[in-house]
């Protein structure tokens, strides 16, 4: 029932923003749930702003806005384990009784931070030495990508291999929310978007209606018992 909140300066914070703003369309998730914050703001996106990962009042503030508390988790992200804007973050986070994690290019054995998860990667020098845009960024990446993907997948997000909680905002997730549908039920395109149709646009509902042959009223039931899982949903007994 909590929130995952990124906070981070540079390269790593603007890659928890970009992983932050990924979920709503491919997991379903409302914006709030994942949030990326970012050292300068929203300028800082598409322009350094110098000396903002070194503003602790600023990383502070930032945790104590959102209200952070035991039911969050807070992820900070930065190449080397003392960018002040991130430590005091995460110092506030765990003053407010949050979980929290670091996820940075130190290694382990100089990590000294008093966090309940850190995760170290050791990359090695950069080609261009100090730019840790490339390596350091590349790998801060892929493990974003782990933690949302495997948090949403415990969540009942994902059936089988597939995205069944997307939301269909541009034709691209339309098409896919059909593909979804005629993989998973083994039904023809008209059949699919008939059925996407019928269950007011929801993926998880129209194959559920598929698989069961039951209409949408006991698909969303069913869906509802099961807490958004579709495998249990479809395996209930009633």
């Amino acid at each position: 029932g909590g929130r995952l909140i990124y906070v981070g300066a540079g390269t790593s914070g603007r890659l928890g923003v970009l992983d932050a703003s990924e979920c709503p369309p491919t997991f379903g998730s409302y914006p709030e749930m994942v949030q990326g914050v970012m050292a300068g703001g929203l300028e800082a996106l598409v322009r350094a702003v110098e000396g903002a990962e070194d503003r602790e009042a600023e990383g502070v503030e930032a945790i104590e806005e959102r209200k952070v508390g035991p039911k969050d988790t807070v992820i900070g992200l930065a190449a080397s384990r003392r960018t002040p804007f991130v430590v005091a973050a995460l110092g506030s986070a765990r003053r407010l009784e949050a979980r929290t994690a670091y996820v940075t290019c130190t290694p382990r054995s100089e990590f000294t931070l008093d966090v309940d998860v850190a995760i170290c990667l050791e990359v090695g020098p950069e080609v261009v030495m100090g730019s840790t845009r490339m390596k350091a960024g590349t790998a801060q990446k892929l493990v974003l990508n782990m933690i949302t993907t495997a948090a949403f997948v415990r969540m009942g997000k994902v059936y089988e291999n597939m995205m069944v909680d997307l939301m269909a905002t541009s034709e691209k997730l339309v098409e896919r929310s059909r593909r979804t549908v005629m993989t998973v039920a083994g039904v023809d395109y008209e059949t699919a978007s008939a059925a996407i149709a019928a269950a007011g646009k929801s993926v998880k509902t129209a194959i559920v209606m598929l698989k069961l042959g039951c209409p949408r009223a006991e698909a969303e039931a069913r869906l509802a018992r099961a807490h958004g899982f579709v495998r249990a949903a479809i395996e209930a007994t009633s």
